[in-house]
């Protein structure tokens, strides 16, 4: 139409981006794992309850034993033994005489000196079984006898054993006239030799161990307290000298030259210790008092 403007329209359209959309995700396969095998389980055994612990009845310990339980060697023994040997050995035997056992709950010595070789305590008795209680006496260098026990208990009672030593003094040997003044000679020209050879036996060979009178009694009485005392060993109970410790320590020590008096130290050529030599000095002073007042000081 005349004197109309021609407008162009332009429909309204959506503008579409370039770019595509993003992709969906892959679905996601689950890992594969190997199969676990089955763990296999031992069958369980049938456990047994441990054995109960033996208690000893322990009320009749402290009575006396009855008779039919138990038969022994010998209830006491005795031995005898020379001064030299340094123990004593005895030996109980014994048997459950009883048709039931019994458990030995006490081995108890009188003293320290007596020891029992025995099983662990408490040690069972079956019914018949025999048993065997070895006894060891330490002599500790005594003289003389001793006596000893050892205290037996058991749940059915006890009973107590009795040990007795007889420790014989060693045994010097007689010496002929001739060989009495050949020892003599000998000792004037070395008052050492009665440490030597034969002579050791009388003089030297008692003496480990042994202290005090013991000591004495086996060594120095051999010369002083003889039957046949030579005339140059001097009797020590009627000196003609004061006597003290320090006097009977010297003469033992040293001894004295141009006599029969050796020196028993150790240190001069002697067999004993300076303990030994001091217990027979306080031995000689109390035993044998000096008859003569000691000197002013």
């Amino acid at each position: 139409m005349a004197g109309l403007s021609c407008t162009a329209v332009v429909s309204c359209t959506h503008v579409r981006s370039s770019t595509p959309p993003p992709a969906p995700p892959a679905p996601v396969t689950p890992a594969k794992t190997a199969p676990v095998a089955p763990v296999p389980v031992a069958p369980v055994k049938n456990v047994s309850a441990p054995a109960p612990v033996y208690v000893p009845d322990l009320t009749h310990a402290n009575q006396p034993l009855p008779q039919g339980v138990i038969a022994w060697n010998a209830m006491s023994q005795a031995v005898d033994v020379p001064a030299e040997e340094p123990k004593a050995h005895f030996l109980f035997t014994f048997t459950n005489i009883s048709d039931k056992p019994f458990a030995i709950t006490t081995v108890k010595p009188s003293c320290g000196c007596t020891t029992a070789n025995i099983p662990a305590l408490p040690w069972m008795i079956g019914a018949g079984v025999s048993g065997q209680i070895p006894l060891t006496v330490n002599i500790g260098g005594r003289i003389g006898m001793l006596f000893k026990s050892v205290y037996v208990a058991t749940e059915r009672g006890s009973q107590t054993l009795q040990l007795r030593v007889n420790v014989q003094p060693a045994m010097i040997p007689k010496l002929s006239d001739a060989d009495r003044i050949k020892g003599m000679n000998i000792a004037k020209m070395d008052r050492q030799a009665v440490f030597k050879d034969d002579c050791v036996t009388c003089h030297a060979k008692n003496v480990q161990g042994k202290y005090s009178k013991n000591l004495y009694d086996n060594v120095c009485a051999v010369c002083h307290e003889a039957e046949n005392r030579a005339s140059m060993v001097p009797d020590l109970h009627n000196l003609k000298v004061p006597t003290n410790n320090d006097f009977w320590q010297t003469w033992i020590k040293f001894g004295k030259a141009g006599s029969f008096m050796p020196a028993f130290s150790s240190t001069q050529g002697g067999p004993l210790s300076d303990m030994q030599i001091a217990s027979l000095a306080t031995y000689l002073t109390t035993a044998i008092p000096s008859k003569v007042p000691q000197a002013p000081q």
